[in-house]
């Protein structure tokens, strides 16, 4: 059977979306199927179930369609580093930090571990969807790509390209992608998917027609536009999201700074009506929220110093200065004191700060990085102070997972590894802390009630023929 390739127009069509959902539908009709993506560029990034650092998308994907996860369907995952510094992940181990101008120099030397990825998921399952990234027809660029174009033409796989419409110039950017790629991929296009069409869908009849007849491209489907609040992948796509709040619901503010990372760990409170979540990113007065919460970080001394900038430390030392007894701390050989369940953990009535992984390293008292993990080697700033204790950066990264929530962090606490909880404070390394039994069970309805929705507007059948 043939793999399929999803080529976007331009980033943020809705690749990562369109990969799971038309592997859904492939499944419905007997087929085994895994998502893939050679190269992600992200600071979301989750545990596999083999132990391995994924991009979360692919994360997500897999768990739309219930495969298990491992390095092989992410081979390569960079993370922001400093400048124009990348962190590198091959196999899902954090390699080495490299520029990236460097990284396309030795561009070739990653074509063999994404080849092996591929080969492995081939073996194992009827069709492989291969999710592009950005563009795949950036001139500049065609010849250090992985995720597009080396994929589609060493793997022989047909391709889908999908266009935002709600973005404007659909017509243009479906013909000029189409027309810009090599002559050999263009003949594997099957065709195209128009994304996110807002109102009547017979008002585009005509432009299914125009696609059609005069670009000489079929047209697979027009999906409507519906807000989905899961498997957030990069700040684009949280931009988009929707919430429907009770009057009366806790509102709960998340310092969004420039590499805030893991944005899912939010998706069970935005899917929550009795919680209203705003991302602040910018200066702004923090004292209506109900509890502020530090997400996340890829770059957490620049995200620090930006925090202050912001004004928002003096604020943050503001809402939790009633926290003076602890009511309990993990410490080394204890058991974690971090709360147990989502409703617990989060919003407890007078909890008025949580430090989520980068956010937990901010609140200490002392951060310090001796090998140059982020910084300088050598390098110690202040924290905020409001957790008494130091944070080291250390070489080697902690990466494991239990259950729903996992860790990824460089930073340890040499008082509380395990988490600090008082009355008004929270600090965690696990991201995942508020996914409950409930919020799982949401999110699996919610995906099926998504493909519901879609079904009736893809063409299967022509995409079938295709694969078969």
């Amino acid at each position: 059977m043939a793999n399929l390739s999803i080529f976007g127009t331009h980033s943020d069509a809705g690749k990562s979306t369109l990969t799971w959902l038309i592997g859904r539908l492939l499944q419905e009709r007997g087929l085994s199927v895994a998502p893939f993506k050679a190269q992600n560029v992200s600071n979301n990034a989750h545990v596999a179930d083999d132990g391995s650092e994924i991009a979360v998308a692919q994360q997500f994907q897999a768990t739309a369609l219930g495969v298990p996860t491992s390095w092989h369907v992410n081979p390569v995952l960079l993370k922001s580093g400093r400048g124009s510094a990348a962190s590198l992940i091959v196999r899902g181990e954090a390699v080495r930090t490299q520029d990236v101008r460097e990284y396309y120099r030795d561009i070739d030397t990653l074509k063999p571990i994404v080849s092996e990825a591929f080969a492995h998921l081939d073996e194992r399952y009827d069709v492989v969807i291969a999710e592009g990234a950005g563009s795949p027809v950036e001139l500049n660029l065609m010849d250090k790509d992985l995720s597009n174009l080396y994929i589609a033409t060493e793997f022989d796989t047909r391709i889908i390209l999908v266009a935002d419409i709600e973005k404007g110039g659909v017509f243009a950017s479906i013909y000029g992608v189409y027309h810009l790629l090599p002559e050999a991929l263009r003949h594997r296009v099957i065709g195209v998917v128009v994304n996110k069409f807002r109102g009547d869908r017979s008002l585009f009849d005509e432009g299914v027609r125009i696609i059609e007849e005069r670009f000489g491209i079929p047209v697979l489907g027009v999906l409507p536009y519906v807000p989905f609040n899961l498997g957030f992948e990069d700040s684009q796509s949280l931009m988009g999201y929707a919430q429907r709040c009770r009057d009366g619901a806790k509102q709960v503010a998340v310092i969004a700074y420039p590499t805030m990372s893991n944005y899912t760990d939010f998706e069970p409170l935005l899917a929550d009506e009795d919680v209203c979540v705003t991302f602040v990113r910018g200066a702004a007065d923090l004292s209506g929220y109900d509890t502020v919460i530090l997400p996340g970080s890829k770059l957490v001394l620049e995200d620090l110093a930006w925090l202050r900038a912001q004004g928002f430390a003096e604020q943050i030392k503001e809402l939790c200065h009633a926290s003076v007894h602890p009511k309990s701390h993990a410490t080394h050989g204890a058991g974690t004191s971090v709360p147990q369940s989502r409703a617990e953990a989060r919003l407890s009535d007078t909890t008025r700060i949580i430090g989520i992984c980068g956010g937990y390293e901010m609140l200490h008292k002392h951060i310090e990085d001796p090998e140059g993990v982020e910084s300088a080697p050598g390098s110690a700033v202040e924290g905020l102070g409001i957790i008494p204790g130091t944070v080291r950066f250390e070489r080697d990264k902690i990466v494991h997972r239990h259950g729903e929530r996992y860790e990824i962090h460089h930073g340890i606490s040499l008082s509380y590894p395990d988490g600090y909880v008082t009355d008004t404070v929270l600090g965690t390394f696990e991201h995942g802390l508020f996914a409950d039994e409930a919020f799982v069970a949401y999110r699996s309805g919610q995906i099926g009630a998504f493909v519901d929705t879609m079904r009736p507007y893809l063409d299967m059948q022509r995409i079938i023929d295709h694969v078969r």
